[in-house]
């Protein structure tokens, strides 16, 4: 009986092992059969990803063909291109740091390219104080850099600070995305003396000049005589209570840094004045120039750009109110800005642009643009397309407050009886539709840059809708 049984259970062990074997199989082949699909669908994905921003480059190329001016575009693959100068450019700007000539050709990452400058759109490009609340270390580390002749590498004293930037610094965004439906961003070089655009720029919702350029009747009609917005940088202080001239309403962007020299002015003057919150770019155009295309670029639905020099065959650099100078990289700074005309992001006009009917049909449409932006966010970014997966901070604002107004009690009477406030107390109901959509769309969130290129890196601060 005994050895009956020993016999039965030894046979037994070995079926139930086979029964063990036969169902981890099973679980693989499942397994495996699961993560074919799964992986067919990521690649399905992939390739319709590779093959919209393939059809993308392909529009960007034709559109370079037909308005670069001599300017060819080369794909290299879905993301990157090359854009070239014809043979015979006359490269005439040496670096003499480096020991060469400008180069002739110029390679960008169009998906990056578009996912940064569709980002500014949505972003907030003036300092607040809800960014510097929001921000680690907002008030003792990043507050510092804004302030020149501080004495200190922070601000251990923060009431001390405050003091330096309370005259700027508005509680929460005084300009918003889509608040206005043209802008024209209006440059210095002496291209614009060979047109006649003065009244087209008027025209625009909103018009941004760049530091001490005038704007009076001897150049009315060349460039205008509407002014809205200025970007000026801090040595421009000692001079633009006179560039002002008289105007109380043009908003002064400071580019960089306050300082006591600046602050001493905004005293006296009744304009708006902000500090610019913004990345710095390192691979395209370099100047104040661009950063005026990003403050547009956050305000405005269409930027249209003059006074760029952007066509073929100058030698040296102009401005229309002074003698030539040397001044930043022309055959790159013409390279950048036609790729941004190429991705919907500018409209350039200059003299030889002027004698053709600009119609910019063969810029890629809003439609194709949109999703070639949604393409490049899920090839380029590991948090997805969610709409806030670029915020690294995040910041709320106390829906009982709406935060102080910028100002000190020290101000002259020029300023604290002018409406230099307006855009800060602007009801949200005055606000353009589109603007108001907007906040809406966004859920009531502020975007801001935190630090250098990345794209992924903002201070997200909540309002309540």
């Amino acid at each position: 009986m005994r050895a009956h049984k020993n016999t039965n259970s030894a046979n037994r062990r070995p079926a139930v092992t086979h029964l063990l074997c036969i169902a981890v199989l099973l679980s693989l082949v499942v397994f495996a059969i699961q993560s074919s699909f799964s992986g067919g669908r990521g690649s399905d994905l992939y390739r319709e990803e590779i093959r919209t921003l393939s059809d993308f480059q392909s529009s960007v190329q034709q559109c370079v063909a037909n308005r670069g001016l001599g300017l060819t575009a080369h794909i290299i693959d879905h993301c990157k291109l090359i854009l070239k100068f014809p043979p015979g450019t006359n490269s005439t700007w040496y670096n003499a740091q480096f020991k060469v000539f400008e180069p002739l050709e110029y390679q960008y990452d169009v998906c990056d390219a578009i996912l940064l400058w569709e980002q500014y759109r949505n972003m907030t490009t003036v300092l607040t104080r809800e960014y510097l609340d929001a921000r680690p270390d907002g008030w003792l580390d990043y507050a510092a850099k804004r302030i020149a002749q501080l004495g200190a590498d922070k601000c251990y004293n923060k009431t001390l600070c405050e003091e330096h930037l309370n005259l700027i610094l508005p509680a929460k965004p005084p300009f918003r995305p889509r608040q206005f439906k043209t802008c024209a961003v209006v440059g210095n070089s002496g291209d614009l003396l060979k047109t006649e655009l003065g009244e087209e720029i008027d025209s625009h919702d909103a018009v941004i000049r760049d530091n001490e350029a005038p704007v009076n009747e001897k150049y009315a009609k060349h460039v205008g005589l509407k002014r809205d917005f200025r970007l000026v940088v801090r040595g421009a202080a000692r001079n633009m209570v006179k560039i002002l001239n008289g105007s109380t309403d043009e908003v002064l962007i400071i580019k960089s840094v306050t300082h006591r020299d600046f602050n001493a002015m905004i005293k006296s003057i009744p304009n708006p004045v902000y500090l610019f919150q913004g990345i710095v770019l390192r691979r395209g155009a370099k100047g104040t120039g661009m950063k005026s295309i990003e403050l547009a670029l956050s305000m405005c639905d269409i930027v249209d750009i003059y006074g760029f020099t952007v066509d073929p065959g100058y030698t040296e650099w102009t401005r229309y109110f002074s003698t030539p100078r040397k001044g930043h990289n022309p055959l790159q700074g013409r390279a950048y800005y036609q790729l941004l005309e190429c991705l919907g992001v500018i409209r350039i006009h200059s003299p030889m642009r002027a004698q053709r009917k600009q119609d910019w049909s063969d810029v890629p449409s809003r439609e194709m643009i949109s999703k070639a932006h949604k393409a490049a966010l899920r090839l380029k970014r590991s948090q997805g397309p969610e709409q806030f997966g670029s915020c690294k901070v995040w910041g709320n604002v106390d829906p009982n407050s709406n935060g102080p107004i910028s100002g000190s009690s020290d101000m002259s009477d020029i300023r604290k009886f002018s409406n230099y406030n307006k855009w800060e107390v602007l009801p949200f109901e005055n606000l353009r539709k589109e603007a108001r959509d907007h906040f809406v769309q966004m859920e009531g969130v502020s975007l801001y840059k935190m630090d250098g290129n990345k794209l992924d890196d903002l201070v997200c601060v909540r309002h309540p809708v």
